[in-house]
């Protein structure tokens, strides 16, 4: 459209150059974002609010780190430096670890290193095999959590699922044990799961596994998303706040792999606040 109306008011040659001159220009940013920003781990402050939260609980502070898809030895040293920074209650991995097991163990031994007031918790993700993950994990003092959950505070109960591409979720048995009035976190790879399953009584999700999606046209546009390749529900759980079939508030992560390209998806670490309403 843009191209006929010029061909109306300039040459035929100018035109072309004109339309070559906004695709190189299209292409520089892209590729500017893609080397500058988009290799720069961003730290991004979110706040969530819940009158099933217990008060005593007010302010408590949750980091989420996911979809480390072999990110750099130094990223990781950085990103425990900061959050020992930070006043951690909880630290919660989202899966999609390291895709070499003889770098598992090292790597998971840096986050381990996280001060923390209540521990490190993690699930699977589809890059994953648990039969290796998660010896990794407990040797190093992470506690994974698989269609299980746990109390890390009174009334404060932390599930996880197994990852949906590789086995079984089951956010009902995740729940198994928790008291009706409890608040509930439930911590899935993959978001997908949110659309398919009951999510009734859980009060908040965090997921990760579609990368901000990972391409983006000036971050407005994702082929992978936007084609079903990623999840099926499209830009849906692209990233940021989203919410599952029934209702229920889900937060994706855009992770903060480094091994694949990333363009208009910065890579992120998570600092949540939770707050009693």
């Amino acid at each position: 459209m843009i191209k006929e109306k010029l061909k109306k008011i300039l040459p035929k040659k100018t035109v072309s150059r004109v339309t070559l001159g906004i695709l190189a220009a299209i292409i520089l940013i892209h590729a500017a974002h893609a080397l500058t920003l988009d290799r720069m781990v961003q730290y991004v402050e979110i706040s969530f609010k819940s009158h099933n939260l217990p008060p005593e609980l007010d302010g408590y502070r949750i980091a989420f780190v996911t979809d480390i898809h072999l990110a750099d030895e130094e990223r990781l040293w950085r990103i425990r430096d900061r959050l020992n920074k930070e006043n951690i209650d909880l630290l919660l991995l989202g899966g999609d670890f390291f895709n070499h097991v003889d770098l598992l163990g090292y790597d998971l031994e840096i986050l381990s290193q996280t001060e923390t007031t209540d521990g490190i918790f993690g699930v699977e993700g589809n890059h994953d095999n648990y039969k290796y993950l998660f010896p990794a994990m407990e040797a190093v003092g992470i506690i994974p959590l698989s269609n299980s959950g746990v109390y890390v505070r009174d009334n404060f109960w932390l599930a996880g699922v197994e990852d949906l591409w590789n086995r079984n979720p089951d956010i009902s048995q995740a729940k198994t044990g928790v008291a009706a009035d409890s608040f509930i976190l439930l911590l899935s790879h993959n978001p997908d799961v949110s659309m398919i399953q009951d999510t009734t009584n859980i009060d908040l999700i965090l997921s990760g596994h579609t990368h901000g999606g990972q391409m983006n046209f000036f971050g407005l546009w994702s082929f992978g998303l936007d084609m079903r390749v990623i999840s099926e529900y499209g830009s849906r759980f692209r990233s940021g706040w989203a919410e599952s079939h029934d209702g229920v508030p889900v937060f994706v992560s855009n992770g903060i792999g480094s091994y694949y390209p990333r363009v208009f998806a910065r890579p992120q670490v998570i600092l949540l606040t939770l707050f009693h309403k």
